[in-house]
């Protein structure tokens, strides 16, 4: 790993571009002008040292969990640790949440003594919101990463208790042990977005003779995933197979609702997609997409 030090950038429409080694942060504010430029000057500044202080405890964040609750340093870290903590019972290492636990810690830094109305910090797809009173922030949801496209929409509102949203599936820049074209999950923050959306991937599966599959480490050698069985190409499946590859993801997504780990899941796999919506909702103003319907009543259209 010889990574040249942390850049930042101003995009041609005025976001902050955040870049060192892997992590790639888009971020984008609203408010008072001074404001903003406070922010992304805070968010700017504790970008720094994140990747620096991330990799001296890289052996431990990529070692399974087990029954002891590890002793790590680092605010990220901790935060990595804290969001894959329920899961321990399956394999998953604290690498599920990087993405989403570096998006929120940039957040909390940018935001500190700030007045903003609104924010996100985007990791790869993994994103932190901030919404204060009154704001509303509508976010695209893309079934296929190959071939980009805005499937679904989801609209928040401050009174939604939704502040980190992540996808994960096989054909994304992270290992999946599933078959999801693409899961998105919506949590109490994008590190437990992160996580979850790993293991709801996971569970989208199926055996068929369409699916072929690799140890994660002859793929990656530094893959936290070692000898485990990744998923590398998935052809054309019959209904029958889709059906419960989703349905599997489906009550996954549902158990961690009920445990309260997610707010929301929206599961798609060649071209048929799956939602998972909360069973009440707010009263001022629930969840509103314009392709989603309750808790996985079947296929829905992509148009």
């Amino acid at each position: 790993m010889n990574w040249a030090g942390a850049s930042a950038a101003r995009l041609a429409d005025g976001r902050l571009h955040l870049q060192h080694g892997p992590i790639d942060l888009i971020i984008e504010a609203w408010g008072e002008r001074g404001e903003i430029e406070a922010a992304y000057g805070q968010a700017s500044a504790r970008f720094e040292n994140i990747l620096e202080v991330l990799v001296q405890e890289l052996a431990q964040l990529r070692t399974p969990l087990a029954a002891a609750y590890p002793l790590l340093r680092g605010p990220v870290a901790r935060r990595m640790l804290a969001a894959c903590w329920p899961y321990r019972a399956h394999y998953i290492t604290p690498m599920a949440a990087v993405a989403g636990a570096v998006a929120d810690e940039v957040l909390q830094a940018m935001l500190q003594g700030r007045s903003l109305l609104k924010a996100y910090v985007n990791n790869g797809g993994d994103i932190a919101l901030h919404l204060a009173h009154g704001a509303e922030l509508t976010l695209g949801v893309v079934n296929n990463v190959d071939n980009p496209a805005i499937d679904a929409t989801v609209s928040l509102c401050a009174s939604t208790p939704v502040r980190g949203v992540a996808t994960s599936g096989w054909r994304g820049r992270s290992q999946s042990l599933g078959i999801a074209d693409a899961v998105t999950v919506l949590a109490a923050d994008a590190a437990a977005a992160d996580a979850a959306a790993t293991m709801v991937a996971n569970a989208v599966n199926v055996e068929h003779e369409a699916i072929s599959r690799r140890a994660a480490r002859t793929l990656r050698a530094d893959s936290d995933l070692g000898d485990l069985q990744v998923t590398v190409a998935v052809g054309a499946l019959p209904a029958l197979a889709r059906a419960e590859a989703l349905t599997s993801g489906c009550e996954r997504a549902q158990t961690l609702q009920q445990q309260g780990l997610v707010f929301a899941a929206y599961l798609a796999l060649q071209g048929e997609v799956r939602a998972v919506l909360p069973a009440i909702p707010l009263v001022d103003r629930p969840l509103a997409t314009t392709r989603l319907r309750p808790v996985c009543a079947g296929s829905l259209p992509n148009r």
